[in-house]
């Protein structure tokens, strides 16, 4: 799923392209993508883009009378950016919006169609798709306590509730939590006050850190390579590999649609995570499916 980084990079890619164009058309192939009816999927036609922002995983086109159109990618939504009124491809295309410049797609790969676009009016119909998380990389040390003690779940579940968090999800936790040194089951209450500001500084480094490293990757092009598995990610997707920091083998564990990857020996004391009593924790706080996860 693009999570905080990748969706930065959309927008860089998208203010350079949009920003101050009217949308000539709107194409749906597939009508299950449209989550409104009111307004019309073509109520943007005609309309500039005046701004671009994001709203946790989703992006935000913003237009004037706030009217806004609102993309999540989901799992495997994914947007190319083609010739102007490119054909919007077969069996992975579902949308596509036009502008002189160009024409977004959206895509999604695979049978289970998750991505989807909100057309809504107002500021306060906007707000009410933002599941509530705090900004990682604004919120003060305070604001950042405050929201990761709001309940009492495992690391891991914590940092990808939209609730608590906006924009962190399965990946980029994995590298928060081994960049912390910090185990994934481990629960909020039991933190320290030392082991919460070093977390704040393990997501902020990491976060700000990928989006340069993505930005640098993208340049002055489009993201064309946005997936949740990157050769130079410490431990997600890296089961069985030597951690790069002590060497150990990266281990798993796998719930329902969920996986975390750690290193036993950076982050859990060289104990792996697989036992009853590791069972009952995740059926307790982690969610079974990814549709779940993100409706909180």
């Amino acid at each position: 799923m693009p999570e905080l980084p990748d969706i930065t990079v959309y927008i860089d890619a998208l203010e350079k392209r949009v920003l101050g164009l009217p949308v000539t058309g709107v194409r749906i192939a597939s009508p299950a993508v449209l989550r409104t009816y009111d307004p019309p999927y073509d109520a943007p036609v005609g309309k500039e883009v005046t701004g671009l922002r994001r709203i946790g995983k989703r992006i935000v086109f913003e237009f004037p009378d706030e009217l806004f159109l609102v993309i999540h990618l989901m799992i495997a939504g994914r947007l190319r950016w083609e010739r102007p009124k490119a054909p919007i491809p077969k069996k992975v295309g579902l949308a596509a919006i036009d502008f002189d410049a160009g024409s977004l797609i959206l895509t999604e790969q695979g049978t289970k169609r998750r991505a989807g676009i909100w057309l809504v009016r107002t500021e306060e119909a906007l707000e009410r798709l933002d599941p509530g998380g705090i900004e990682p990389l604004d919120a003060t040390p305070e604001e950042f306590a405050a929201a990761l003690r709001s309940q009492n779940r495992t690391l891991k579940r914590a940092l990808t509730d939209p609730r608590i968090f906006s924009g962190i999800g399965n990946a980029y936790s994995d590298e928060i939590l081994w960049e912390a040194r910090m185990s994934p089951v481990k629960r909020t209450g039991q933190l320290t006050d030392d082991e919460v500001t070093r977390l704040h500084e393990a997501v902020v480094r990491s976060m700000e850190e990928w989006i340069a490293r993505l930005r640098e990757e993208v340049g002055d092009g489009w993201p064309t390579k946005v997936t949740a598995f990157r050769d130079d990610m410490a431990v997600h997707g890296k089961f069985k590999e030597p951690c790069p920091r002590c060497g150990a083998p990266i281990q798993r564990i796998v719930y329902s649609e969920n996986e975390a990857n750690y290193c036993p020996g950076c982050q859990t004391e060289g104990r792996i995570l697989a036992d009853r009593s590791l069972s009952r924790i995740l059926k307790d706080d982690w969610p079974k499916t990814l549709e779940e996860l993100e409706e909180g």
